[in-house]
């Protein structure tokens, strides 16, 4: 066991004698009372426990995921009100933001090099206009890239060299599908 681990389990043995030493002053003269809310707590805490160990399962429920219907990629719309598409590229499942007002395919540093695309040989040669100001660009081709039943090929892309909270899906690829929005949805018809 790590120093750290020992200080830790020090630290919880000391907060649990205080708050049991607390309870017992508190409830000394009347034991079947203390055992009533120790068991009401014990039962709240293994309530919150199983919900925390259900959430993956119970998440597809209360929060609707990305879908395909009759051939439509089916995306809801997000707490913020954006759309975030999952798609696969080169292999990995990325998510990215549905952006109708990006020009292209932009991928942040960190989705860049868990597709496989060397950072280190990249040449930033392009410019892009953001809210923010300029930033520089590199220019990556995708050998792979499936949304639900639909996967191309040979895809350009642009690695931003600054800082993104996260990859944007523009125009370029967007542009391969009818788009519309209803009911909190985003909707995805491939065009022919």
């Amino acid at each position: 066991m790590s120093a750290e681990n020992t200080a830790s389990l020090i630290y919880l043995a000391l907060l649990l004698m205080a708050v049991g030493g607390w309870v017992l002053v508190e409830y000394r003269s009347r034991l079947g009372e203390m055992a009533r809310v120790a068991a009401a707590w014990a039962m709240i805490f293994l309530g919150v426990a199983a919900g925390y160990g259900l959430w993956e399962d119970l998440r597809s429920d209360i929060l609707p995921a990305q879908s395909v219907q009759d051939g439509q990629i089916i995306i809801p719309r997000a707490q913020d009100g954006h759309y975030y598409v999952t798609m696969t590229i080169n292999g990995q499942s990325l998510t990215l933001l549905a952006d109708t007002g990006a020009s292209g395919v932009v991928l942040t540093q960190e989705d860049a090099r868990a597709i496989g695309i060397d950072l280190e040989n990249l040449r930033y040669l392009g410019t892009a206009q953001t809210a923010n100001g300029p930033v520089r660009t590199a220019r990556v081709t995708l050998d792979s890239v499936v949304l639900g039943p639909f996967a191309d090929s040979n895809i350009t892309a642009f690695v931003n060299e600054g800082e993104m909270f996260g990859s944007l899906l523009g125009m370029s690829y967007l542009g391969k599908f009818d788009i519309a929005l209803r009911g909190g949805e985003m909707q995805l018809t491939r065009a022919n």
